[in-house]
């Protein structure tokens, strides 16, 4: 997939759900369900609660997205 069909958005986790899965709510006032990317997974980084996050949408799904950084 190329880059320039992904949305970044900032947001805060708001809940942790099972198997490395958060909701976040955006900058945007939605709330989506985000993944750790692999990336993040490799360096074990851990992600909780109220942490700013950045996001990666796909354009054909808005509902949910990917974790890519962590601020």
């Amino acid at each position: 997939m190329a880059n320039d069909s992904l949305i970044c958005l900032s947001g805060k986790v708001i809940e942790t759900i099972t198997n490395q899965m958060f909701k976040v709510h955006l900058e945007n006032n939605v709330d989506v369900i985000a993944t750790v990317s692999g990336k993040l997974k490799f360096n074990k980084i851990r992600i909780v609660k109220g942490d700013e996050v950045q996001v990666e949408l796909s354009l054909y799904d808005l509902t949910r997205g990917r974790i890519v950084f962590r601020k």
